[in-house]
């Protein structure tokens, strides 16, 4: 991780996703810009919470890790995410582990500082219930669907809802990230990638997946 001190990036993206709609100005000169590279842990299950952090560039990946020593992709977050919510309410150890898949740009402001600070401003509240409605929602949702459909459905709603309006995906997951988000193993998945492509629906090359019937 790296402390960016570049104050004039810091306030491009404080005013780009209007943050002091969240935080009051006295919080925000605490705020700092952290960098952390591709493949770098952000946040470590167990550890304490020591920024809160609000995502304004790049993308992570957040996985929770089992008593078996597996672990379960739960989500991952692009811009405009936040990073500790129920650990900063609840004052607990870091749940799940947390690591940029893209070089990533976070806001990080001390969490001791909001909790001495902001846990009874209305504005900051408002903040964490639509943050925290959004990943239940998205938790569920999730849960729900690896449960009740088969994975050609899943992945097909996966391919989807990355596709941009060129209908082609880059894939910037790899497949067994993918599988791991899907439920289900690299085998099955590969299958599946390959019986789509054989249906005519997708073409695939290379990490680019091209929708040819959406």
């Amino acid at each position: 991780m790296r402390k960016i001190s570049d104050n004039n990036l810091l306030n491009h993206y404080i005013v780009k996703y209007n943050i002091e709609k969240i935080f009051d100005k006295d919080i925000l000169k605490h705020a700092q810009l952290h960098f952390y590279e591709k493949g770098e842990y952000i946040l470590k299950a167990e550890f304490d919470l020591e920024y809160y952090y609000l995502i304004v560039d790049g993308k992570t990946k957040i996985y929770y890790l089992l008593e078996n020593g597996k672990s379960i992709l739960l989500k991952f977050y692009k811009e405009f995410n936040s990073l500790g919510d129920i650990e900063l309410l609840k004052n607990l150890p870091i749940r799940c582990n947390v690591e940029a898949i893209e070089d990533t740009y976070l806001i990080g402001i001390p969490s001791d500082i909001i909790r001495e600070t902001s846990l009874d401003n209305p504005k900051f509240l408002h903040h964490l219930i639509d943050s925290l409605s959004e990943k239940l929602y998205a938790t569920l949702n999730n849960s729900s669907y690896n449960l009740a459909y088969p994975l050609i459905n899943r992945l097909s709603s996966y391919l989807v809802e990355h596709m941009t309006d060129t209908n082609y995906i880059i894939l910037n997951s790899s497949f067994n990230e993918i599988a791991q988000f899907l439920g289900t193993t690299y085998r099955h998945l590969n299958r599946t990638f390959k019986n789509l492509e054989s249906k005519s629906i997708i073409r695939c090359e290379n990490n680019t997946i091209y929708i040819l019937d959406e």
